[in-house]
């Protein structure tokens, strides 16, 4: 059996990097995709030190999540040197407590969060469809239940602030992946979306000024470890229930209820054709 391949986008930190050493461990070959190179190399390095006792496979490659020019020169370098993809984690989010903007004029929880994940599933959609039986695993949360797609201002223009924009970033992963799984029904590509828990990562602290990280130091001990909270994403991508149907969202690696609007087909229809139209990259 060939070695699966496997790719981890934010593999670089938190449960990014604990998904990547948890399916290096599994034996699959693993692209660790990091914005930054310099922190990558150093992720790359604990998790090859951490995968052990034998060798582990794992590959740094770089992109940004908040370009879309970053994301399809990617897709291009990653298609031509791997045919095929047997696992996608969507595991990279951002937190930004003012209001910011991506490369291309998205807010950039929404253009991170959702945006740049929408276009690079679809620009490496041809991989996955190359595979004998691929995942794609949208890591959401639980904050979605409070969350709208705020049409006709999706970029908070007016009245940003966190909680309304995390929220909506979140609710669009979930409408994204029950849209990737009517589109994909007829193919060996199964998607599926999760709730990691609270988790104990850097999300949300600033690394520039450093603004939230007494906030993360105070909660920390009530949360779980990263690890913890990369094992559902760890489960979809390796389990026989990833490679099929199943259900749309999971947490602590069972089947999650999610709220009444993560399960609307209309809605996911209606983000999905936006999607399209902010990101330029089509699906048809």
């Amino acid at each position: 059996m060939a070695q699966p391949i496997m790719l981890v986008t934010g593999g670089n930190a938190g449960m990014g990097l604990e998904t990547v050493i948890g399916l290096a461990r599994s034996g699959a070959k693993v692209v660790l995709l990091s914005r930054d190179a310099g922190r990558g190399a150093a992720a790359r390095e604990e998790a090859l030190r951490r995968s052990g006792p034998g060798p582990a496979d794992i590959e740094l490659m770089t992109a940004d999540l908040a370009s879309l020019a970053s994301i399809e020169a990617f897709a291009e370098r990653f298609l031509v040197r791997y045919p095929r993809l047997d696992a996608l984690v969507n595991n990279a989010g951002v937190v930004t407590i003012r209001r910011e903007e991506t490369e291309d004029g998205f807010e950039r929880m929404l253009g991170v969060n959702h945006l740049g994940h929408f276009a690079l599933t679809g620009r490496l959609l041809p991989a996955l469809l190359a595979a004998p039986a691929a995942r794609i695993v949208v890591v959401s949360s639980g904050a979605h239940k409070a969350g709208r797609i705020h049409y006709p201002d999706p970029h908070l223009l007016r009245g940003f602030n966190v909680v309304k924009g995390y929220a909506q970033s979140k609710l669009a992963n979930l409408l994204f992946a029950l849209e990737l799984r009517e589109r994909l029904r007829e193919t060996q590509v199964f998607a599926h979306a999760l709730h990691p828990g609270a988790v104990a990562t850097s999300l949300g602290v600033s690394r520039e000024t450093g603004f939230g990280r007494s906030v993360y130091k105070l909660l920390r001990p009530f949360f779980q470890t990263a690890e913890e909270g990369a094992s559902t994403a760890i489960y979809l991508a390796l389990s026989e229930e990833g490679g099929r149907e199943g259900s749309l969202y999971y947490a602590d690696s069972k089947p999650l209820q999610p709220s009444a609007k993560a399960e609307d087909i209309e809605a996911a229809r209606r983000l999905w054709a936006w999607s399209e139209q902010q990101t330029g990259v089509r699906w048809d």
